[in-house]
């Protein structure tokens, strides 16, 4: 890939990975993703937004070369982690006038993660601007979107909003902007799940605070950019702010299928009752599609055998991760099976502190599940579903 002109002056220099599956050595890439830096360069000085990974590091040296880039004044650090400020370390040495500008929280943990020098470094306030002579950066303070030292930056003439990881996708491909509106909104809503949905009050703060700005171009630094802002600004704030509908996500695991034989009579007992659910077996699903059911679920039941006293270590993962990712769910409730005792339920329950949940009455069956077992969970089906229907949800 050579450098791509946004606009006059104006060039998208990063890195596409076709090739990375895991990101944070948690979260997988099903579809790549790329570090979009940005250089701008004014009638004065000149800015590059954000770098890339380190592994990208020649990629972003090649696009600079390409394009007879002399000297670059700033370095604008939106986010201190290091598939955004990785490269920073040899942007400084590369151009040894250069400064980087970022808030004062991530000062401190540039240095500390990276050893950048202090004297390399300027803090901006909230909404203080930098000239570069016929262009203007402002920067917006965007804490915990989705760490603590976030910013964006607004380029005034050009209307460029660069938002960092707000409003980004993990996707590799070689367009500029959104072609495939459905690839796309697949993309950002996975990563939204992943890596936004834990902050969701602060995005929902940080939409009505970009709704202040004309906006033509949104220029995330993973995935397309937005020429057309309004899409991915309307699907954020329907997950930011929207109320859950009437979904069931069902993650399992089963070893002797007694729990697999409840989950099925579930499922088909809860679609019977005109609730949709969304069945995940543990061993083997995509943790990124589990984390986007999430998104609209009203409620997570867990099914379950039990091992050792206690819950299967799938659905122990599992349920850390509903409870990390801090859903906007209603209702929880846990289904399984266990051969002589155990403390399963109140396991699992004791990991969901972040959810502001009601639990359903669980349904712990011991050996195969038998009549009155299925007659139980025929009971839980009918709760659920008029528990949705109570709260608009159906």
């Amino acid at each position: 890939m050579k450098p791509r002109e946004i606009k006059r002056g104006i060039y998208w220099v990063g890195a596409i990975d076709w090739d990375r599956r895991l990101f944070d050595s948690l979260i997988p890439l099903p579809d790549g993703t790329s570090y979009n830096s940005y250089l701008i360069k004014g009638s004065e000085k000149t800015a590059l937004i954000d770098t890339v990974d380190p592994t990208m590091e020649q990629v972003l040296t090649n696009h600079l070369n390409e394009l007879k880039v002399k000297g670059i004044d700033y370095v604008v650090a939106h986010h201190a982690e290091q598939d955004h400020s990785g490269s920073i370390p040899w942007v400084l040495e590369k151009y040894p006038k250069a400064k980087v500008v970022c808030t004062p929280r991530c000062k401190g943990m540039l240095i500390d993660l990276l050893l950048i020098p202090e004297d390399r470094i300027i803090t901006v306030e909230d909404k203080e601007t930098i000239s570069l002579g016929d262009r203007t950066l402002e920067f917006i303070h965007a804490p915990w979107v989705h760490w603590p030292e976030t910013m964006l930056t607004y380029l005034k003439e050009d209307k460029i909003l660069f938002t960092c990881d707000f409003f980004g996708s993990h996707l590799a491909t070689t367009d500029l902007y959104m072609t495939d509106e459905g690839q796309v909104y697949e993309a950002a809503k996975r990563y939204y799940a992943e890596i936004m949905m834990p902050f969701r009050t602060n995005i929902q703060k940080n939409l009505e605070k970009v709704k202040t700005y004309k906006i033509d171009i949104i220029a995330p630094s993973h995935g397309l950019m937005y020429d057309k802002p309004e899409f991915i600004i309307k699907a954020y704030h329907s997950w930011a702010f929207g109320e859950p509908k009437n979904i069931v996500v069902l993650p399992y695991v089963s070893m002797h299928n007694s729990t697999r034989g409840m989950v099925e009579h579930f499922v088909g007992a809860l679609a019977q009752r005109g609730v949709t659910v969304k069945q995940f077996d543990l061993t083997v699903t995509d943790l990124g599609k589990l984390a986007m059911s999430l998104v609209d679920a009203a409620t997570v039941v867990i099914g379950t055998p039990t091992v050792l006293a206690g819950p299967h270590p799938n659905a122990v993962y599992a349920t850390f991760l509903a409870n990390a990712l801090r859903p906007n769910l209603k209702f929880a409730s846990i289904i399984g099976s266990y051969g002589w005792g155990g403390k399963t339920v109140e396991q699992l329950v004791g990991m969901l502190p972040n959810l502001k949940v009601e639990l359903l009455e669980p349904i712990l069956c011991k050996g195969y599940p038998k009549e009155a077992d299925f007659k139980a969970l025929d009971n839980l089906a009918d709760a659920i579903a008029q528990k949705h229907k109570e709260h608009g949800f159906a």
